[in-house]
């Protein structure tokens, strides 16, 4: 094995043991160096490899620090976190009431006759032809409708992601994304060996001469992009904006993949970027949370020069929907279960921003009125890694690091994103509360990892 792996696997221990503890920093690489008689050559690739193993957080100016946690088994954001007894990471909205609204399409699907079309043949990704009618309804926007002899199916909207940067990435290709971008589009990338290139932002989300210099430097194989509600910023790009990287897109003959997972929540949000280069933009979307995501499906409205390698990468993949939820999902739509819970999950975003609003007052935040979830620009001294290990163990309450929407390993806010969906509005509150208290309180002994016991004897 290779020196730096081995010194890697040392500091790594020490973080499982509990010797090294999240938040405890590093010291500089030249004096690491010294300590281990190594080169500094070396030391850089220890710390590259520690980063790599999701062990530790680079901080523009400040050093580099160990993580809240070990890096979780699957996708971030994918499963609760455990020790927290509120979990804000997890953000699938849910309302009172709508487990008895879903329960009427389910009731008419327990017909034998429907269930014998449903769940005895494997569903095509391009479904039924009433299916992509349905799509094509949900879909809609003010402004713009796709065709529905675009839209093919994936099980959810994570297979319908990992589906698009399959047919339009290929291994060792790059992917342009937000610089804060869907942790999820980070572990598929991983995965499918793409490598990914952020690109700046600012108040609209991705800058357009950011884009242009990123595939200037290396031509990049597709975009990423999130327009209306970013997650996390809750940002969204104006119609100049999305006009420009339309025109952008053509330019430079390149493709870009538009999350809308999260556009359902914004009515008056100007149409998706598809409107504007439909034979440039390959949208997805799901019904996960608009409605719920044990029982979904994930939409890909797709230009018609890459249909035919969707549906492959779908097909290939495993990807695709399953019939039972498709034709829960056509039912849904038809009978108006779909057109009730968003009005009711819109509502009830604005309901917990209030929450925000009163709770978090005086921090220094980016949200929106219409999103489940609320970016915030930790106060100093705190730091994203500690402040989110004392949330868990001192406020009992589960937040996730900028780190985890971070594109690389060089640098990660001092922000955390809260997500407002999962819990009970009452218990969202008190959860907001003892943030708002430990933020206020300040880290315990924040240079405590400098001291006699602290990560700096690394």
């Amino acid at each position: 094995m290779e020196e730096y792996r081995r010194i890697a696997d040392r500091v790594e221990a020490a973080v499982r043991d509990g010797r090294l503890r999240p938040g405890d920093r590093l010291p500089p690489q030249r004096v690491f160096a010294r300590r281990h008689a190594i080169a500094n050559s070396t030391a850089i690739r220890v710390y590259g490899e520690l980063a790599r193993r999701g062990l530790v957080v680079g901080e523009v100016g400040r050093g580099t620090f160990v993580r809240a946690a070990p890096p979780l088994p699957g996708p971030a954001l994918a499963e609760a976190t455990g020790a927290a007894s509120v979990d804000l990471q997890l953000n699938y909205p849910f309302f009172d009431g709508q487990a008895e609204l879903m329960a009427r399409a389910l009731a008419a699907l327990a017909r034998p006759d429907v269930l014998a079309e449903a769940v005895t043949r494997p569903a095509a990704a391009t479904g039924t032809p009433e299916a992509r009618d349905a799509a094509a309804t949900v879909l809609a926007r003010p402004g713009w409708a796709p065709d529905p002899e675009s839209v093919l199916f994936a099980g959810n909207g994570r297979r319908a992601i990992a589906a698009a940067l399959s047919s339009l990435v290929p291994p060792g290709g790059r992917l342009g994304v937000e610089a804060l971008t869907y942790p999820l589009v980070k572990a598929v990338a991983e995965r499918l060996g793409i490598r990914l290139v952020p690109l700046g932002l600012d108040a609209e989300g991705v800058r357009p001469e950011a884009l242009a210099a990123a595939h200037r430097a290396a031509p990049l194989s597709a975009v990423y992009l999130q327009p209306t509600l970013h997650n996390p910023l809750s940002s969204t790009a104006g119609e100049g904006r999305r006009a420009e990287l339309a025109e952008l897109l053509r330019g430079l003959d390149l493709t870009a993949v538009e999350d809308t997972t999260w556009a359902f929540l914004a009515p008056a949000a100007p149409a998706p970027l598809a409107a504007h280069a439909p034979e440039r933009v390959l949208l997805v979307d799901s019904l996960s949370k608009r409605l719920a995501p044990g029982l979904t499906v994930g939409y890909l409205v797709v230009p018609g020069r890459l249909r035919a390698a969707v549906a492959e990468a779908l097909r290939s993949g495993a990807w695709t929907a399953d019939g039972l939820a498709l034709a829960a999902a056509t039912r849904w739509t038809g009978d108006g279960t779909v057109a009730e819970a968003v009005a009711a999950k819109r509502a009830e975003a604005a309901a917990r921003h209030a929450l925000v609003g009163r709770r978090l007052a005086g921090h220094v935040l980016r949200t929106s009125p219409h999103a489940y979830y609320c970016w915030w620009e930790l106060p100093a001294p705190w730091r994203a890694e500690t402040f989110t290990a004392a949330a868990a163990e001192r406020a009992g309450v589960a937040v996730t690091p900028g780190s985890a929407f971070a594109v690389g390993t060089g640098t990660a806010p001092d922000a955390i994103r809260v997500g407002l969906a999962s819990p009970p509005r009452a218990v969202l509150d008190e959860a907001l509360s003892r943030l708002a208290a430990l933020a206020a309180a300040g880290p315990a002994g924040a240079d405590r990892a400098a001291g006699p016991g602290g990560a700096d004897r690394a």
